[in-house]
């Protein structure tokens, strides 16, 4: 009941989870569309009143006319639209989220025991869970002290923005060493979601509230709070999707089992961030169809580097010899060793798989099989065969190798044909 309820909550908090991040999102981007497509005001009046620019729209059967001050206008509402709440909202959601499916299961979901660092294989669950929170928190730091030292008044943004792109590159190396292969995609697309709220939490929010506070004042605001924000919100944007295809990719074993797992992420990040630039300069009135054409290319490099190679296809059929004794099976016999190769696999599949995937499974953190699948009966195992050979040979199942499954086995299950 307890893991009945473990779910539901679960269920509950990504709904919201995904919510906030579609309103986040959503008004970001239209955000960035309104500010890139403003043009000069025409009217001498609006020209006056310190216009910087304006734009009209037409949606929903009706016409829109939004228009952006470059200084205090002359009267300021008292019911300023403030946009934060999504973002924060989406943050502690989504670590909400963390915290229930990995923190709480960290041998399962966290520890990589085939990292190559020996202290980072030998994690103890509380000791995984402790370094991904400072993972979480040393992205902030960097990336926050990078704006600040390398950009601080926001004349060398060209170079601040090379320097985050690298240090996505190491972070994405430094992920898929530390912790395994899910949560190593998660925890790199938490840092830069870390960061796009706490550029709003830490900046942009309170630099608003500072022109607010001098507008009322009749006073000119700090010029560098309009540009700081304007800064850390631009990195925001490209940021974006990436971060919604790293949240996605736990759905995608190919992405996070292969052993360049740092540089398909890596890949994926630049292209997402190609392609938004793509629609921020278009919006700007300029098209540039290279930029989405070399994210395209980006994704397609990262398909040929993430493609199975014919080894291992080569390593089931040499290991399916050997264990028929380096000879084909006569055809008389062969349904028995098709049936003697089911009660193999299947009793394989019952020590390593069947405590999650089961109608009742064992494990204390499902109340349910995972994906549905129950692999309970060699019945309902066949109705696997192509997904269950997938993931056990690309090592994605069982997760995190958390019931020691061998190498051994592994190839049996490959080289199995029902």
């Amino acid at each position: 009941m307890e893991a009945y309820f473990l779910d539901f909550a679960n269920l509950l908090l990504r709904w919201l989870h995904v919510i906030a991040a579609v309103a986040w999102i959503g008004e970001s981007i239209y955000f960035v569309m309104l500010d890139n497509g403003l043009r000069p005001p025409k009217a001498a009046e609006d020209q006056r009143k310190g216009v910087f620019g304006e734009m009209w729209a037409v949606h929903g059967g009706g016409f829109y006319h939004n228009q952006k001050y470059a200084s205090a206008p002359e009267k300021l509402p008292e019911d300023l639209h403030w946009s934060f709440w999504k973002a924060y909202t989406t943050w502690l959601s989504g670590f909400g989220l963390f915290v229930l499916l990995y923190m709480a299961n960290p041998g399962f979901y966290l520890v990589n025991p085939g990292s190559d660092w020996a202290w980072a294989a030998n994690l103890s669950g509380w000791q995984a869970n402790v370094v991904a929170l400072l993972f979480l928190l040393s992205g902030w730091v960097v990336y926050n002290e990078m704006c600040k030292r390398i950009s601080p008044n926001m004349e060398r943004d060209g170079l601040l923005s090379l320097a985050v792109a690298v240090m996505m590159v190491v972070v994405a190396y430094l992920s898929t060493q530390i912790f395994a292969g899910r949560a190593a995609f998660l925890l790199t697309g938490a840092v830069m979601a870390t960061a796009m709220s706490a550029n709003v939490f830490f900046w942009i929010i309170p630099g608003q509230r500072r022109m607010v506070k001098a507008m009322k004042a009749g006073e000119t605001p700090n010029p560098i709070d309009g540009k700081r924000g304007k800064q850390r919100s631009v990195h925001n944007t490209y940021f974006t999707l990436p971060v919604v295809l790293l949240m996605l990719s736990n759905h995608y074993s190919f992405t996070y089992t292969h052993e360049l797992s740092w540089v398909i992420m890596s890949l994926f990040i630049f292209a997402g961030a190609l392609i938004r630039q793509f629609f921020v300069l278009m919006h700007a009135g300029h098209l540039k169809p290279a930029y989405p054409a070399a994210g395209v290319a980006l994704i397609l490099v990262a398909v040929w580097v993430g493609a199975p190679t014919a080894g291992n296809a080569t390593a089931a059929a040499t290991a399916s010899t050997e264990a028929a004794g380096g000879e084909e099976a006569p055809a008389d016999t062969e349904m028995v060793a098709q049936g003697e190769a089911l009660e193999e696999v299947h009793a394989i599949i019952t020590e390593r798989c069947v405590s999650c995937h089961a109608q009742n499974p064992e494990h204390a953190g499902f109340s349910a099989a995972p994906a549905g699948v129950i692999l309970d009966t060699p019945e309902q195992m066949l109705r696997q065969v192509d997904q269950i050979k997938q993931v056990v040979a690309s090592g994605y199942m069982p997760l995190g190798n958390i019931t020691q499954m061998t190498d051994e086995e592994r190839a049996k299950i490959a080289a199995w044909t029902p």
